[in-house]
C-alpha cells in the first residue's frame, strides 16, 4: 500500500512535470556555480587538535606567553661544512630579516644568532659579562666570526642555534593563529608561500647556500600544492568512468546522463559549502571527487533498471518511471545510510574531521536529489535505437553462467564453506587488528611522501641539530617565586633527568639545567658546581640572568616548562614519553609542583592520537547502530539486516588489518576512511538484498531467489565497485602519502564490500532463511 501510493506520488509529481523539474535544477545548478566558484581553500592550525582534550587545555592556557605549536625552522646549511665566513652571515641576516617582516609572525619570540634575545654570559674576574652572540661592531671579518664562534660556545647554542658539527644555523619563529595585521584567520598556505620565495631568493644569491624549512604552515602549503593534483586525478577517473560506463551500458546518452548528474552533485554541494559558511581544507580535498564517484556508482544503478525495462519493451518514459518507483526507496536507504555514517563523524572533537563529515554528508545528500529524481527524469528523454534491446539481451545471454555459479554460494554445502571461510578471516583479521597502531608510523611528516622536499629537510634538521619540531613540554606548575625555592626546582630537575633519560628523547631544556651551567659558571666552570644551588639568594642569582623571552618561565616564575625533544613524532615515542610523565607522576606525588601535559607540537600529536583512539570505538559503533536501523525500517527484518551487517563488519576488521600489514597508523586521515567505507559499502548489500527478498518472499529458493537479482542488478553491483575501485586507486600515485592511504584502503574496501555482498550475503541468507 505504502509503495503503491509512492509511485503514485512519483508519477504524478516528477515525471508529470518532467519540464518544470529540469528547469529547476538548472536554474539552482546555474546558482550553486556561482557559490562554488567563491570558495576558499581553509586551512587551520586550530582545525587539526582536539581542543576539548586536557592537554590542549593547558597548550591554550599557555599559548600566549609561552607560545603555540605552530612553530616555523628555518636551517641554512653552508655547503661547504663551515659556516663562519662572511657570505653565511649576511645570508642569515637577512633570513632573520625576512622571516620577521612575515607579518603573522610572533616577531618577539623570532630567533636566530642576529636576533637580541641570543645572548651568552660568561663568568670573568670582574663578576659577570655577557651581551648578544652577535655584537654591534660584527663586520663579518675573520676576527668578528671568530668572537661569534665563541660567543655561540658560551650562550650553549651548539644544538640549538647552530648544528653540532657547525654546518648550519638556524631561524626559529612562532606563528600567530590571527594575524595581527588583518585580524584574521593566518592564511598558512600564503605563510608557506612567502617561506619558500624566501628559500628562492637566498639560494638564489647564495651559491654556497642550502635552506631547509619545516614548520605546520610549510607542511600545509606542500599538502596544499599536492592536493592540487586531485584534478588530474579527478579527470583521468572521469575518462576511465566514462568508457566503463559506456562499455557497460552499449548507449551515449546513458553514458553521459550519469556523469552529468554526478557533476551536477559535486557543483550542488562546493555551491551549499560557501553558502554556510564553510571553506575546504587540503585535508579534505579528495571528499567531492568521492561524492562524484558515489553519484555514478548509484546512476549505474539507475540506468542498469532503465536499460532492462527498455529492452522488455517500455517506453523510455514509462521505463524510466519504473526504475524510479522501484529503486527509490533502496537507492534512499542506501544514501541515508552514506550521509548518517558520515555525519558519525561528529562524534569526533577534531574541527577537521567534523568539517570532513559535514562536506561529505552535504554531497552524499545532494545526491539523493540528483541521481533519484534529475537522473531517471533525463533518461525518461532518452532516444533508444533498435539495436539497443538486442545488444542488452545479448549480454544478459552471456552472463547467465556466471550469475549461476555466484548462485551456487546460496546453495547449503557452499554456504557453510563460505560462512567457515569468513569466520577464519575474521578471527585472524581481528587478531592483527588489535596490532594496530594509533598515531604516525613513521618520522618526518606522514601526510607526505617519505621523499619530499619537507621530510628531506626534516631529516636534515633532526640530524644536524639536538632541537627541532618534535618537542613536547609539560608544563610545571607551582607557586609563586617557585624559581627560588630548591624543593621545587629539585623536583623540576629529578622530573627533567627522569624524560632525559628515556630511548626516545633527544634531549631536554628547562630553567633548571641552565640554571646549573650558570651556577658552575660562577666557580670558573667547575663541574663539580653544576649544580642546583640550595640557598634561596645563590639561587636566585643563578637565574637572574635569563629573560623571560628565553621561554623557560613566567614574570612570577609559577610555570616553568620542561621541553623534551624527541627523536621523532612515531606513536610509540610518543607513547613512551607520555606514559613516563604519567607514571613519574603516579610514582612521585608531589604537593608543590604539578606536571601537565602537554604542550609543543608533539604534545598535539599526543592529544590528538588520545582523541583518535577515544573516538574510534564510537564512531563505528554510532556508523553500525545507524546503517543497523535504516536496515530495520527498510526490510523490517532482524535477518536481513544480519546478512547485509555480517559481510560489512568482516571488511571493516580486514581493512584495519590491511593497515597493521601496511604500516598505516589510525590518524586523522585515516579515522574518517573506516566510516567512508562502511557507509559507501553498505550500498551492494542494500541493493541486492531489496531486490532478492522479494523473490524469496514470493516463495523462490534462495539460491533461484539470488540467481534472478543477479540477472536484474548483478551487472551494476560489479560494476559499481569496479568502478568506485578504479576511481579510488589512483589515489596511491599521489604525491601525498595520506591521500595514497586513503587510496589503498577505500579500494580494498569498496571491492571486498562487493564482494561480501555477492559471496557472503548469499551464504548467510541460505542459514537465515531455509524455509
Amino acid at each position: 500500500m505504502q509503495q503503491s501510493a509512492l509511485n503514485h506520488f512519483i508519477k504524478n509529481t516528477f515525471f508529470k512535470y518532467r519540464v518544470l523539474v529540469l528547469v529547476v535544477f538548472t536554474a539552482v545548478t546555474l546558482g550553486m556555480l556561482y557559490f562554488a566558484s567563491q570558495l576558499k581553500v581553509d586551512a587551520s592550525f586550530e582545525k587539526n587538535i582536539p581542543l576539548e582534550h586536557p592537554y590542549m587545555q593547558t597548550y591554550l592556557k599557555h599559548q600566549e606567553e609561552f607560545g603555540g605549536a605552530n612553530r616555523i625552522l628555518i636551517a641554512l646549511e653552508d655547503t661547504s661544512g663551515d659556516i663562519f665566513n662572511e657570505d653565511f652571515f649576511k645570508a642569515l641576516n637577512k633570513a632573520t630579516e625576512k622571516v620577521t617582516a612575515i607579518s603573522s609572525v610572533n616577531q618577539p619570540q623570532v630567533q636566530s644568532l642576529f636576533t637580541p634575545n641570543t645572548r651568552y654570559i660568561e663568568v670573568v674576574e670582574d663578576g659577570l659579562e655577557g651581551g648578544p652572540v652577535i655584537p654591534a661592531t660584527f663586520d663579518g671579518g675573520q676576527e668578528s666570526l671568530e668572537t661569534v664562534r665563541k660567543n655561540v660556545l658560551k650562550g650553549g647554542f651548539v644544538g640549538r642555534l647552530v648544528a653540532n658539527d657547525f654546518s648550519a644555523a638556524m631561524v626559529s619563529a612562532q606563528l600567530f593563529s590571527v594575524d595581527p595585521n588583518t585580524k584574521e584567520q593566518t592564511d598558512f598556505i600564503a605563510v608557506s608561500s612567502q617561506l619558500e620565495q624566501i628559500r628562492t631568493e637566498l639560494e638564489s644569491d647564495y651559491p654556497n647556500l642550502k635552506v631547509h624549512i619545516i614548520g605546520f604552515s610549510k607542511m600545509i602549503g606542500d599538502i596544499s600544492n599536492g592536493a592540487q593534483d586531485v584534478l588530474m586525478f579527478f579527470g583521468i577517473a572521469f575518462i576511465i568512468t566514462a568508457i566503463l560506463v559506456y562499455f557497460y551500458s552499449h548507449s551515449i546518452q546513458l553514458s553521459i546522463l550519469p556523469l552529468l548528474t554526478s557533476v551536477v552533485a559535486v557543483i550542488w554541494q562546493l555551491g551549499l559549502l560557501t553558502l554556510l559558511g564553510f571553506g575546504i581544507d587540503p585535508m579534505s580535498i579528495l571528499v567531492p571527487f568521492l561524492v562524484f564517484a558515489i553519484g555514478v556508482s548509484h546512476g549505474v544503478q539507475m540506468i542498469n533498471a532503465v536499460g532492462k525495462n527498455v529492452a522488455g519493451g517500455s517506453t523510455p518514459l514509462d521505463a524510466s518511471c519504473a526504475a524510479c518507483c522501484r529503486l527509490f526507496i533502496p537507492g534512499m536507504v542506501a544514501l541515508l545510510s552514506d550521509t548518517v555514517g558520515f555525519l558519525t563523524l561528529l562524534l569526533i572533537k577534531i574541527d577537521i574531521i567534523k568539517e570532513l563529515a559535514v562536506t561529505a554528508s552535504i554531497g552524499v545528500a545532494v545526491i539523493i536529489l540528483t541521481n533519484l529524481i534529475l537522473l531517471p527524469v533525463l533518461l525518461s528523454y532518452a532516444k533508444f535505437g533498435k539495436s539497443f534491446s538486442k545488444r542488452v539481451t545479448k549480454g544478459a545471454e552471456k552472463q547467465t553462467f556466471l550469475w549461476r555459479k555466484l548462485a551456487s554460494f546460496a546453495q547449503p554445502k557452499a554456504a557453510k564453506v563460505t560462512v567457515l571461510v569468513a569466520a577464519v578471516l575474521a578471527i585472524g583479521g581481528v587478531y592483527f587488528a588489535s596490532e594496530m597502531k594509533i598515531g604516525d608510523l613513521h618520522a618526518g611528516a606522514p601526510a607526505l611522501r617519505a621523499d619530499s622536499v619537507y621530510n628531506k629537510d626534516t631529516a636534515f634538521i633532526t640530524d644536524r641539530f639536538s632541537i627541532g619540531t618534535d618537542v613536547i613540554s609539560v608544563m610545571a606548575e607551582t607557586k609563586v617565586d617557585g624559581c627560588t625555592d630548591y624543593t621545587i626546582m629539585k623536583t623540576i630537575d629529578d622530573f627533567q633527568w627522569h624524560l632525559q633519560n628515556l630511548s626516545g628523547v633527544q634531549s631536554t631544556l628547562s630553567i633548571t639545567s641552565i640554571s646549573k651551567v650558570l651556577n658552575a659558571g660562577f666557580f670558573e666552570g667547575n663541574l663539580k658546581w653544576k649544580v642546583l644551588p640550595r640557598e634561596t639568594a645563590t639561587l636566585a642569582q643563578s637565574i637572574r640572568y635569563i629573560e623571560t623571552s628565553a621561554g623557560l618561565f613566567d614574570k612570577d616564575c609559577q610555570y616553568m616548562p620542561i621541553m623534551v625533544f624527541t627523536n621523532d613524532h612515531k606513536a610509540s615515542t610518543i607513547e613512551q614519553v607520555v606514559s613516563a610523565v604519567k607514571q613519574y607522576k603516579q610514582d612521585n606525588p608531589s604537593d608543590l609542583v604539578d606536571f601537565k601535559l602537554a604542550m609543543g607540537p608533539v604534545g598535539v600529536m599526543a592529544a590528538t592520537n588520545e582523541a583518535v583512539e577515544a573516538a574510534q570505538y564510537p564512531m563505528l559503533i554510532g556508523v553500525y547502530i545507524a546503517v543497523i536501523l535504516l536496515c530495520l525500517i527498510s526490510f523490517r527484518s532482524i535477518r536481513s539486516t544480519l546478512c547485509i551487517i555480517i559481510p560489512l563488519a568482516l571488511v571493516s576488521i580486514l581493512a584495519q588489518a590491511l593497515m597493521t600489514w601496511l604500516e598505516i597508523g589510525l590518524t586523522v586521515a585515516t579515522l574518517p576512511v573506516i566510516a567512508l567505507g562502511v557507509g559507501i559499502g553498505v550500498d551492494y548489500g542494500i541493493y541486492i538484498f531489496s531486490r532478492m527478498l522479494d523473490f524469496i518472499r514470493e516463495g523462490d529458493p534462495i539460491s533461484e531467489a539470488f540467481y534472478k537479482t543477479l540477472n536484474l542488478t548483478g551487472n551494476a553491483v560489479f560494476f559499481t565497485g569496479i568502478t568506485l575501485a578504479i576511481g579510488v586507486s589512483t589515489w596511491m600515485l599521489s604525491a601525498l602519502k595520506f591521500q595514497a592511504d586513503m587510496g589503498i584502503l577505500l579500494t580494498f574496501m569498496f571491492l571486498f564490500n562487493m564482494l561480501g555482498a555477492v559471496i557472503l550475503l548469499p551464504a548467510l541468507a541460505s542459514f537465515f532463511y531455509r524455509r
